[in-house]
């Protein structure tokens, strides 16, 4: 591997048992210090374990879609309460710059980071699509997201995910009784935010669609709780969550929820982040079409 190779870097560069590693790492199961060691045997040819490292971590800059300050679109940061979670939270807000009515709205969920530039340009590129959008921060009680992406994930590690719940299940309700919504409300989450959504699917009775990627599943006997359509997207190369997807499917099914899931042939955990060489171009655009299709069919309809 040539990492001075200008050409953007993907998953094939990598060595399988090194991406599971970095997927260790990025969810805490090994410190920093342990994913340098156990990395240095794939440090060969003049590399370094921080080398590799480095290349497999985001870069927010090159994988931007649509920047901050597009004319199609008008953001701004608001701070909502969450009486039962944190108290005041941050949050980023994303609509059409030249919409007239109400919007349709869809609540976007970060991964164990929080709020990076990665989801803000999700949430902007929702907007572009014509939807409200809106993601909250889950760090604010912490500071917010502090610009590094290892200080992200141990903040992460700290907060109270019971509070967390509700925090986002208060940004759920303050975004869909918003006046300048519609009233439909969908969710898309990615990572722990992929969790998130299947989590919040099993709280609201009234959420209009949910789309997990390669999120965790909710105790098989919380499946029945869920009213929403779910559209779900899974890597191929991720057992972490695909191990518990069977029963928690069998649950669904016996429930009588209308769901589909997709997996993405030999993706990685993590395909659709465009920041990172876990990114399938071709994976995340399909599942962003179909992702796209499903939210116009269950919230513009």
């Amino acid at each position: 591997m040539d990492l001075s190779n200008p050409r953007r870097l993907g998953a094939a560069d990598f060595d399988q048992e090194l991406l599971i590693l970095f997927d260790a790492y990025v969810h805490g199961d090994i410190d920093r210090r342990g994913f340098l060691d156990r990395a240095a045997k794939f440090a060969v040819g003049g590399l370094t374990a921080a080398g590799l490292l480095a290349a497999l971590s985001p870069d927010f800059v090159i994988a931007q879609v649509v920047p901050q300050g597009d004319p199609r679109i008008r953001t701004e940061r608001i701070t909502y309460d969450s009486p039962q979670g944190s108290g005041p939270m941050k949050a980023y807000v994303a609509q059409p710059a030249n919409a007239t009515g109400r919007l349709p709205t869809v609540l976007v969920v970060h991964e164990n980071r929080g709020l990076n530039p990665h989801i803000e340009d999700i949430t902007r590129r929702l907007a572009v699509a014509g939807y409200l959008a809106m993601a909250p921060d889950a760090l604010t009680p912490l500071g917010g997201y502090p610009g590094d992406e290892d200080k992200a994930r141990s903040l992460f590690a700290q907060l109270d995910q019971g509070k967390t719940r509700q925090d986002f299940l208060a940004a759920a309700a303050l975004l869909k009784a918003r006046p300048d919504s519609a009233g439909r409300l969908g969710v898309v989450g990615f990572c722990y935010g992929g969790g998130m959504a299947h989590f919040l699917a099993t709280q609201l009775p009234d959420l209009a669609a949910a789309v997990p990627f390669y999120g965790n599943h909710p105790p098989a006997e919380d499946a029945a709780k869920v009213k929403a359509p779910l559209l779900i997207h899974f890597a191929a190369v991720d057992e972490r969550i695909n191990a518990a997807w069977p029963a928690y499917e069998a649950a669904l099914k016996a429930a009588g929820v209308r769901y589909t899931a997709h997996q993405y042939p030999v993706t990685q955990h993590g395909f659709n982040n465009d920041t990172t060489p876990r990114f399938d171009p071709a994976a995340a655009q399909l599942a962003w079409d179909r992702t796209l299709a499903f939210f116009a069919q269950h919230l513009k309809a």
